[in-house]
């Protein structure tokens, strides 16, 4: 599991593909960032790096995106009773 600030940052990303048009899952969208991704050792050497050193506080920026449309959450879907 990853940090709830990784977590959050995810649903971020999610609702931006939303406001791009695109219908899409957490898990879509990180199939497509993987396969994005050059097979590059150096490259993902740096981009760990980079990961751990970021500050405790380097997502909380996230939290201020209110201009992006809400996706429904996964799970199954409420009924009325």
């Amino acid at each position: 599991m990853w940090p709830a600030d990784v977590d959050a940052r995810l649903n971020v990303l999610v609702r931006a593909a939303a406001a791009a048009g695109e219908r899409t899952s957490r898990a879509e969208l990180l199939a497509a960032l993987v396969t994005a991704t050059d097979i590059d050792p150096d490259r993902l050497a740096e981009l760990l790096h980079d990961y751990r050193r970021l500050p405790a506080d380097a997502l909380a920026a996230d939290e201020q995106h209110h201009d992006l449309p809400a996706v429904r959450t996964p799970g199954p879907r409420r009924t009325p009773s």
